[in-house]
């Protein structure tokens, strides 16, 4: 049974900076990735690393301010988030995958084991 387990999150302000950490247990992952979600909203991917590789995933929102990492020997996944605007609050979730792909999605449906997800607060 493999879990994921994000740690990290907190209140900042605008402008700050904040770093998210993820550890996959029970598993080997292939890639983890981050997501955020608020209620009512369905969950972005706001970036995403393979593993082996540490080729990354970014939206057009997050490049160059979100940074994406990993530790291979510890099957861990960073995320450095930095000039957090107000509407990077919100629901952070780490997800994780066990199977290979030739690219790095940021899709939901393509992690199959999930965090419980962790709070950030942006604030003026």
């Amino acid at each position: 049974q493999v879990q994921v387990a994000e740690s990290g999150g907190g209140s900042i302000q605008a402008g700050g900076s904040l770093r998210l950490s993820c550890t996959a247990s029970g598993g080997i992952p292939k890639r983890m990735a981050w997501f955020r979600g608020s209620p009512g909203a369905g969950r972005e991917g706001v970036a995403a690393v393979e593993i082996s590789s540490g080729r990354t995933s970014y939206p057009d929102s997050t490049r160059g301010r979100f940074t994406v990492g990993q530790d291979i020997t510890k099957n861990t996944a960073y995320l450095q988030m930095d000039r957090l605007k107000l509407e990077d609050s919100g629901m952070y979730y780490c997800a994780a995958d066990l199977r290979p792909l030739l690219w790095v999605p940021l899709g939901a449906g393509d992690y199959a084991h999930w965090g419980q997800g962790t709070e950030v607060t942006v604030s003026s």
